[in-house]
């Protein structure tokens, strides 16, 4: 394990490697040059590559296409890890390739469709994203409104999604849509497909300006008349939002992650400043109201980190545990914001330049309560299982 986390019983020696390498690879292939990703927009294609060729791209996919075949737990390692970059941009970029988009493929493609795509997700040589968000349906994943209408020999695919993380660069974009015809239902009427860059009828119609996450690429697609064929669809058709759902469950938990690992490298950067900045004649440690207030913090995050790790783990047993992923998101996306607020506050007017990693941290973590599952619709999921 490394020397500075405390020894936890979740996690193997192959855990606290894999923790090594990250952390390592971040602070030697990210953190000097990130600051142009933020500029750019996006995070190269380059960087992507090396993580796949280091074996982080596929940790929870079989051997067979380049994974490992670990578990939640490692998964979680690599999120908390990424944020812990400063750069949620970076993290975001990361993590939708990894536990947003490509699982849909991994756990409802076929055996053919594997072969074809899996061996370029884990090596990182092909980017994937996942196109479920519209600009009038975001948590009511059901109110989307872009369609699917079945023809000869495919699909044919008309619509738009908005705010898609990946979607201007990415090679693989899968994407739900609704039937045109039949009485299945809200739920039961869409199917996922998977569209190629290059695809007819496919276009990004504009990448996006965003408070935070700046050196993620964001954009909204345009799906006009877009034929899709058969053996592009993945899993059942009309089964689409059941396997959306059932990937939130991992996008929440490493959301959580993610924003653990910021909320602790924050307060590790706010804890240096306060113990050697120096006011009203010693350094602002001194203070009793900031010292007594960064320890509430640290429980917090301290606490949510042992929720996170338990909650992780009882995931990859198999236990069924929606109610505490949703608390889960709801907690640490809150938290992470009020953790940044308070390292913001403390840091003075330094806080609020854009050349301070707390002021970056703080854009990004603002939208931890958003994406993903809104913290208010989390509550909601929360209370209908109490």
């Amino acid at each position: 394990m490394t020397t500075d986390q405390p020894a936890w019983p979740y996690f193997t020696d192959i855990h606290g490697m894999l923790r090594d390498t990250i952390r390592r690879f971040v602070a030697d292939r990210v953190v000097p040059v990130a600051d142009a990703w933020e500029v750019e927009g996006f995070v190269p294609r380059e960087i992507l590559r090396e993580m796949g060729a280091l074996g982080l791209l596929g940790m929870r996919y079989d051997p067979d296409y380049g994974g490992s075949g670990l578990d939640t737990l490692a998964n979680v390692v690599l999120a908390e890890e990424l944020g812990r970059s400063t750069y949620g941009g970076f993290a975001i970029t990361v993590l939708v390739h990894t536990d947003m988009a490509s699982p849909h493929l991994f756990h409802g493609g076929t055996p053919a469709q594997h072969a074809r795509w899996m061996p370029g997700i884990t090596s990182g040589r092909l980017i994937t994203a996942v196109a479920m968000t519209e600009a009038d349906a975001g948590s009511d994943l059901a109110g989307m409104r872009t369609t699917a209408r079945k023809v000869a020999g495919g699909y044919v695919i008309d619509g738009a999604k908005m705010f898609i993380t990946n979607g201007a660069l990415a090679d693989l974009v899968f994407v739900a849509a609704k039937a045109t015809d039949g009485d299945g239902g809200r739920h039961r009427r869409m199917t996922m497909l998977a569209v190629e860059k290059g695809a007819p009828g496919f276009k990004v119609a504009r990448q996006l300006d965003k408070t935070g996450w700046r050196s993620s690429d964001t954009a909204e697609l345009v799906f006009e008349d877009c034929f899709v064929p058969d053996e592009n669809r993945i899993g059942a058709e009309g089964q689409g939002f059941y396997a959306l759902v059932r990937n939130l469950q991992n996008e929440r938990i490493v959301l959580a992650a993610q924003a653990i690992g910021e909320a602790s490298k924050a307060l590790e950067l706010t804890l240096d400043w306060v113990k050697t900045r120096q006011a009203f004649g010693g350094p602002l440690w001194d203070k009793q109201v900031i010292r007594q207030r960064l320890a509430e913090r640290a429980a917090e995050v301290e606490a949510a980190r042992a929720f996170l790790y338990n909650t992780a783990w009882r995931d990859a047993k198999g236990d069924v545990v929606t109610k505490e992923v949703s608390m889960l998101k709801a907690l640490c996306g809150t938290l992470v914001n009020r953790v940044l607020y308070d390292c913001v506050q403390f840091h003075g007017g330094t806080g609020y330049m854009r050349e301070t990693a707390v002021e970056r941290m703080s854009r990004d973590a603002r939208v931890q309560a958003i994406g993903g599952g809104a913290t208010e619709v989390m509550l909601e999921e929360v209370a209908k299982r109490m």
